[in-house]
């Protein structure tokens, strides 16, 4: 008589992954409603970006150079702690992150929500090119944290929210960027051995959710889409999903409460199915 599977262990933890300019304190709505669903929570900083968003601010010091491969180590060592595999999720860098986290066998579903693009991943929007700018325009920043003026910060993360609205998210989680990270990104396609690369027909990864945000003006939809068909060629389950209207601060705006219970409800669906769930390209 054949063997019958096991069915697979549902997961009990959540690990989420903080974007670009951003701390882990971005999340903190999220955990909450996690925390509250049962869930175990961990939202790890990266490397160097441990202390609270004031005191980043104060002194950026440790993220001046700050590497991929040293945020994707430290990522891989906490999931690698648990008992069980984890959900992963990201945003923007986190969700770059989260793929490669997948590509290394780790986690038991991952969500991407508004990723950064990673090698392989050609469409760049003119939009995308202008939210870096701050930092890739002088070659000098590679080496340093550099932060994001108000003005810059509103146009390109909270586009749809009001001034006052947008003033409030700013001084709460606003954080000098790690140059040397963004550099390393805006070359990821041109070097053959760039941390911010994964085996797209990977058929052993776990489930992976792209999520995107309409009126993203740091990766609009067109990042998203474009992964999720180079993962077409992988039998491991890709989904794919488009929230009309909202921006790259998607964590915040009023109604991420439909963006974190759909990402959870797939990803804990995904996780138990063994064949590959329907999504909306």
């Amino acid at each position: 008589m054949p063997l019958i599977p096991a069915e697979p262990t549902p997961p009990d933890s959540i690990v989420l992954i903080h974007g670009m300019w951003l701390t882990p304190r971005s999340w903190e709505q999220w955990a909450d409603r996690y925390r509250h669903a049962g869930f175990r929570v961990l939202t790890p900083a990266w490397p160097g970006m441990e202390e609270e968003v004031e005191e980043v601010r104060r002194d950026p010091a440790a993220l001046a150079d700050l590497n991929i491969t040293q945020i994707v180590d430290h990522y891989e060592g906490i999931v690698r702690s648990l008992d069980k595999p984890p959900i992963i999720m990201g945003h923007c860098f986190g969700g770059a992150f989260t793929q490669l986290l997948l590509d290394r066998g780790l986690g038991a579903a991952g969500v991407a929500i508004d990723t950064a693009p990673i090698k392989g991943v050609l469409p760049l929007p003119m939009s995308t090119v202008k939210a870096s700018l701050p930092v890739l325009r002088n070659p000098i920043n590679r080496h340093r944290a550099v932060p994001l003026p108000f003005d810059q910060f509103h146009h390109r993360f909270t586009n749809t929210m009001s001034r006052d609205e947008a003033e409030r998210i700013y001084h709460r989680y606003a954080v000098p960027a790690a140059g040397n990270v963004l550099f390393e990104a805006a070359l990821a396609n041109l070097n053959p051995r760039t941390a911010l690369r994964v085996d797209f027909g990977n058929d052993r990864r776990a489930p992976l959710l792209l999520i995107a945000d309409g009126a993203d003006r740091v990766a609009p939809p067109a990042i998203s889409k474009a992964t999720a068909g180079r993962y077409r060629k992988s039998t491991a389950i890709t989904g794919y999903k488009e929230f009309p209207g909202r921006p790259h601060y998607t964590l915040g705006q009023a109604g991420w409460e439909e963006v974190a219970d759909y990402a959870l409800t797939w990803a804990c669906q995904a996780a138990k199915s063994r064949r590959p769930l329907p999504s909306n390209p």
